[in-house]
């Protein structure tokens, strides 16, 4: 069981209407609890909701989509039934499209490709193993990068997911020889000061699933040398 959640003031929310809240997710923070018992955003973001509308009693927040403790950037949460549910049909649709930046030690082959893997998860070692083709238990995943530019030590790739598997950046990215910097679980040589990894849920679109109007969000890095030298020559 989760600790108790006391405080909610760290939430960055960069986007709230009645029916979605979107936030941007800090390096660390657990979107959903698991065996840390860490507190999860789900219960910060309900005491968010609840402090500041004044909420008695329980409040609802659908998780739409997670990301991996150690990024960091756009996560979606529905405050309704309804915008859950729709949203889920969206993700399932494919309709929702993701931005990730990502800096890597390595160039990768191309400057720009589509990368075609089946990925097998390890429940015990939380990893994921990457094929080249179909295995028993793998699921295909697939997915857009493209170099933006380069940094002295450091490449930074903009990737469009097609799938959203398990570790899939992480995971597909290490085995075309591109670790993610500070990534030790997918062959970075060395973790970062803060353990997180420079992997970014950078952007978000999508038709809103209640007003039908066109959604665009962007999250900006976390404060860091190298992330702010890719904003400036962005």
């Amino acid at each position: 069981m989760s600790r108790v959640v006391t405080d909610a003031s760290n939430v960055q929310v960069i986007y709230e209407d009645n029916h979605l809240l979107i936030i941007n997710k800090r390096i660390g923070d657990i979107v959903q609890g698991d065996k840390t018992n860490d507190p999860p955003l789900s219960e910060i973001i309900k005491l968010y909701l609840k402090k500041k509308y004044d909420k008695p009693g329980a409040v609802f927040l659908g998780v739409i989509h997670r990301l991996d403790r150690p990024t960091s950037g756009v996560v979606i949460f529905s405050k309704t039934s309804k915008a859950l549910a729709r949203m889920n049909q969206l993700f399932l649709e494919k309709k929702i499209e993701k931005t990730y930046w990502t800096l890597v030690k390595n160039n990768p082959p191309k400057q720009k490709d589509t990368l075609t893997h089946w990925l097998k998860k390890n429940q015990k070692t939380n990893t994921t193993k990457v094929y080249p083709k179909e295995v028993t238990g793998s699921k295909k995943a697939i997915l857009h990068y493209k170099v933006v530019f380069k940094l002295q030590n450091y490449t930074l790739l903009e990737i469009k997911l097609e799938t959203g598997r398990s570790h899939q950046i992480r995971s597909q990215l290490s085995y075309i020889g591109c670790p993610i910097k500070g990534d030790l679980k997918y062959g970075f040589n060395r973790s970062n000061p803060d353990g997180g990894i420079h992997l970014h849920a950078k952007a978000v679109k999508f038709i809103h699933p209640v007003s039908k109007t066109q959604i665009s969000i962007s999250a900006t890095p976390p404060k860091d040398v190298l992330w702010d030298e890719c904003l400036k020559k962005y």
